[in-house]
């Protein structure tokens, strides 16, 4: 459904776009925001070091099944109706996971926020899609990409400073005031599509796609911990993921109304830009797990001062963003896209050149950089992944798309922590065979540094500057192997069909005959 004057930008059409976007950035900050708050609920839930990461997987595994509902529920209730149950069940079961007094609680809770959640990401998507003309995407998918990047982005600033300063809970409870407005204006504002009853459910194909995608990240989640295929339950899991991902799609070819459609993946764009998307979330979405680790674990910045040293990144996607959504219109959209990749490629690849010694102004440059990159990436990849496919695919189209860059995610996340762990093991081994006292260059340092061969404190000093230098290699080998991915995966901007209203006006007749 368009809204009455689109091209005129009416205060309520802007006031919808902020509501929208709210609430995507309510639902993206919750991927990150708990994170840095992980330590404080283990003291005070009394759960294990292995337990607590429940708190993370429950969310994430609850978010990718619920994301898979979007097109059904939406086409069987109606888009305003959804979005308010939605934005009011996670705002309730946030509220829920902030007065949780135990683990099994909390996860509970966890489950539900993230079912709760799920489609509001896909849905914004679609909607504002759907109020803005082709011409004006650009803006309006630059607007709804900031919810998407910034949330995940300031989420760990944001969980450190409320953890600092108040509690673990109020990194739940902030979702409070931001739910209430949500309902309130998207209720007043967004008009309502028509409900089509006779929709039918294909139960079959969700159960499928659900156990695939649980089994799937628990085999990610438990994998490293199990030491992989040595432990049986990874195994179990590994077999759940591929036998019932391998029925899914048999499933959906051969039914009359499949769960997915496959006709989505007929678009040229559409398949592309899921293919680039899933790439994104291996390397973008891994790393920005990883940076605040390295800066905490080894280069010894206290929660709130990493918060900082991410912001330059925030504050990059959110400049590039306000420009990218305009330039896109006048710039072929895969130039755009190309550049954005480049600079990803290039800041990754300068911070693989770190080591432990990397200044605070290095650290920021980089981050700013890749933010730039972020943001010019982000807004033309969305608009030249939809610009072609039809309407009637749209909100199953966002929501599938959605799902394809989590599990993209989900895999990123656990190549790197499993080199993070392998390769520290590996540097450890190899520099330590250089430890003997025979080597000159230990010799000439003992005397500056506590680092002394024949005593307890010496030999502990040692290994400890040894362990630090093993895990920063690692995180280099991690750097630049993401660097390589995102290499790897340029050549898919060429394969992208540019858009035809991006054209200016003394192009737009080359540009359909090129098409």
């Amino acid at each position: 459904m368009t809204d009455p004057e689109p091209k005129k930008l009416s205060g309520r059409l802007i006031a919808l776009t902020g509501l929208i976007m709210l609430a995507t950035i309510m639902q993206t900050l919750d991927m990150t925001i708990a994170n840095v708050a992980l330590p404080h609920m283990q003291a005070n839930l009394g759960a294990g070091q292995d337990q607590i990461s429940w708190v993370l997987t429950s969310y994430v595994v609850a978010t990718a099944i619920g994301v898979s509902l979007t097109g059904y529920v939406v086409d069987r209730f109606g888009r305003t109706r959804v979005f308010i149950y939605s934005i009011g069940g996670f705002t309730i079961a946030s509220m829920l996971c902030g007065l949780s007094q135990t683990l099994p609680e909390i996860v509970v809770f966890r489950v539900f926020q993230g079912l709760a959640g799920a489609c509001l990401v896909p849905l914004s998507q679609a909607t504002l899609m759907d109020l803005y003309p082709r011409e004006k995407f650009g803006p309006a998918l630059a607007v709804w990409g900031m919810g998407v990047m910034l949330g995940p982005i300031f989420g760990p600033t944001i969980g450190g400073f409320l953890t600092e300063y108040l509690s673990w809970r109020w990194v739940f409870f902030i979702n409070l005031p931001l739910g209430i407005v949500c309902v309130v204006g998207i209720a007043a504002l967004l008009p309502e599509t028509k409900r089509n009853t006779a929709t039918k459910f294909d139960m079959t194909g969700f159960l499928l796609i659900a156990a695939a995608l649980a089994s799937f990240q628990l085999f990610l989640d438990r994998g490293q911990t199990l030491d992989w295929f040595s432990s049986f339950e990874i195994v179990i899991e590994a077999a759940v993921a591929v036998i019932a991902l391998y029925l899914f799609v048999v499933h959906i070819f051969t039914t009359d109304r499949p769960f997915l459609n496959p006709a989505l993946f007929k678009d040229r764009n559409y398949l592309t830009g899921s293919i680039f998307g899933f790439s994104i979330g291996v390397t973008l979405l891994s790393t920005m797990m990883l940076l605040p680790s390295m800066l905490q674990s080894l280069l010894g910045y206290p929660i709130i001062e990493t918060g900082y040293l991410m912001m330059p990144r925030g504050i990059g996607t959110m400049l590039a963003m306000a420009f990218a959504g305009k330039l896109n219109r006048r710039v072929d959209p895969r130039l755009m896209m190309l550049l954005g990749a480049i600079l990803i490629g290039q800041s990754m690849w300068e911070i693989a050149g770190f080591d432990l010694n990397v200044t605070s102004y290095l650290l920021c440059k980089t981050a700013f950089v890749q933010g730039v990159g972020m943001g010019v990436l982000f807004t033309s990849m969305s608009i030249l992944s939809f610009a072609t496919l039809p309407q009637t695919f749209r909100t199953e189209g966002t929501a599938i798309y959605a799902l394809i860059r989590s599990i993209g995610s989900s895999i990123g996340i656990s190549i790197v922590s499993t080199i993070l762990v392998q390769q520290t093991q590996v540097n450890h081994a190899e520099l330590s065979e250089r430890i003997t006292p025979f080597n000159r260059a230990l010799q000439n340092a003992a005397p500056q540094i506590p680092w002394n061969l024949s005593s307890p404190g010496g030999l502990r000093a040692l290994n400890g500057e040894v362990s630090r230098q093993a895990a920063m290699i690692s995180y280099i080998d991690v750097f630049a192997l993401m660097t390589l991915i995102t290499l790897i995966t340029l050549p898919l901007i060429f394969i992208l069909r540019r858009p035809k209203f991006t054209a200016s006006p003394a192009s737009t007749e080359s540009t359909a005959a090129d098409h």
